[in-house]
């Protein structure tokens, strides 16, 4: 994942409005939003090179989303980042445990950042320092920094999350994620990557040569937890390339709609 914005208790909104782009390199082969068959609860995209996932929820109401961070051209860890967000919704680890143990193997993966925990009491890991901290009501971001951290494509999309007092839906907030406005030269950060490609990863929606939006989320997780989780997925030239929306109910696993 390389944007989210996210509406954590906030009044007409539920526990959570989130929404998200995942970043990838396009010849990454990549399995669209389902249910995981070997955890029929669970809900997500799946990487089918390495087998992990972006982002995910269950009918628990854990639910795990990752983004890279990046500092310069950074070497690829042992093990694959994507098996964390795997890791702790099909687990049983309270987030203080599950942060034991992330802190004892942090090492083993690429610098990350992780929200993670139920949907109604999330937390954010940091991986340089291993930092944790509870998620506080509001509006946050997280790209490719750390939590809040103003970049211009975070604080773009925050801006349409402020204000609203009802869940977006799919067509809009899907459209807030296709915005492709590339940031002014005053804009960009400076992770160590160079003026151009600092231009060229600056938008919401980001179209590369090989590598760029590869799939947009909307999840909603209403007052009373029903939760929501929708995909549009993205071909080249950012092509839609289709859509699909699925329901979980405290206590009961509904099967998918899909479009």
């Amino acid at each position: 994942m390389c944007v989210i914005a996210f509406a954590y208790k906030t009044p007409g909104l539920g526990q959570l409005v989130l929404v998200a782009n995942r970043d990838e390199y396009y010849a990454r082969p990549t399995a669209p939003l389902d249910w995981w068959q070997e955890h029929d609860d669970t809900l997500g995209g799946r990487d089918l090179q390495a087998g992990g996932g972006w982002l995910m929820v269950d009918g628990r109401g854990r639910f795990a989303a990752l983004t890279n961070f990046r500092e310069g051209y950074g070497k690829s860890g042992a093990r694959s980042r994507g098996e964390l967000v795997q890791r702790f919704v099909t687990g049983n680890d309270d987030p203080f445990a599950f942060t034991d143990w992330l802190k004892a193997n942090v090492d083993q993966y690429a610098p990350f950042n992780l929200l993670f925990g139920a949907t109604d009491d999330l937390f954010h890991f940091h991986s340089r320092g291993s930092r944790i901290a509870r998620v506080t009501p509001g509006i946050h971001t997280l790209s490719n920094a750390t939590l809040d951290t103003p970049w211009f494509k975070s604080e773009r999309l925050a801006g349409h999350l402020r204000g609203l007092r009802r869940p977006p839906g799919e067509d809009e907030a899907f459209g807030w994620l296709a915005d492709a406005t590339q940031a002014g030269p005053g804009q960009l950060p400076n992770t160590g990557v160079g003026l151009a490609l600092e231009k060229t990863l600056s938008p919401i929606f980001i179209q590369g040569r090989d590598y760029g939006t590869r799939a947009s989320m909307l999840l909603t997780v209403s007052a009373r937890g029903d939760i929501s989780l929708s995909e549009l997925t993205w071909g080249l030239a950012g092509r839609e390339a289709g859509r699909r929306r699925y329901t979980i109910r405290p206590g009961q696993v509904q099967h998918p709609a899909q479009r």
